[in-house]
């Protein structure tokens, strides 16, 4: 049951970052092409795509959290023995918990204070808070991730944070012959062959 959901709620934050993604792309095209086409555009696409950005962001932390994708600087942490890389992997985990509490706390207060305030986007006919509520959500969304990673680490099914390892995929592609962001040429079309 709890795989099941994981998939769903996996599924579901990949068609809202695809979605926000291409919102973004298509509203950023209309109006490249209403403005040098057409002389014209839309007073709201920059105020708009500015707030998709930010709902892209918001989602994409959390995420990234999940297909490990944040990259970081752990070279000393994987030279540590198995116990002492989980404990390092649990402070880390535990410090950016804390950090995602303290940032849902504080843009819950930023979101409630604009509720009351009714202050309206600039170019949108919408009220700013509902626009900014992705803030708290996002960086909650990020503390469940989080949360999820720690246990993981807590119960040894992980040994730490799961940093995206550049590098190991590089020397990967090098082992096979290949230089990241290359295609595999083989000999006589550019390739290493004589």
């Amino acid at each position: 049951m709890m795989a099941m959901i994981s998939r769903i709620w996996g599924r579901l934050e990949e068609g809202v970052i695809a979605s926000l993604l291409a919102a973004m792309t298509l509203l950023t095209f209309a109006q490249v092409v209403l403005r040098y086409v057409f002389n014209s555009g839309m007073v709201w696409a920059l105020e708009a795509t500015f707030y998709l950005f930010a709902w892209l962001i918001m989602v994409g932390i959390a995420y990234c959290v999940r297909v490990h994708a944040h990259i970081g600087i752990d070279l000393i942490v994987k030279m540590l023995p198995a116990v002492p890389r989980r404990t390092v992997g649990l402070i880390a985990i535990a410090l950016s918990i804390l950090y995602a509490v303290l940032m849902a706390w504080g843009s819950w207060n930023y979101t409630e204070r604009m509720m009351m305030l009714g202050i309206e986007a600039e170019d949108i006919p919408v009220e700013r808070w509902m626009l900014s509520i992705i803030l708290p959500i996002g960086f909650a969304l990020l503390g469940v991730r989080l949360l999820e990673q720690g246990w993981l680490v807590a119960t040894g099914r992980a040994e730490g944070f799961q940093l995206a390892d550049e590098v190991a995929e590089a020397m990967v592609l090098d082992a096979r012959g290949k230089t990241p962001g290359t295609e595999d040429t083989g000999p006589g079309r550019g390739g290493h062959g004589r």
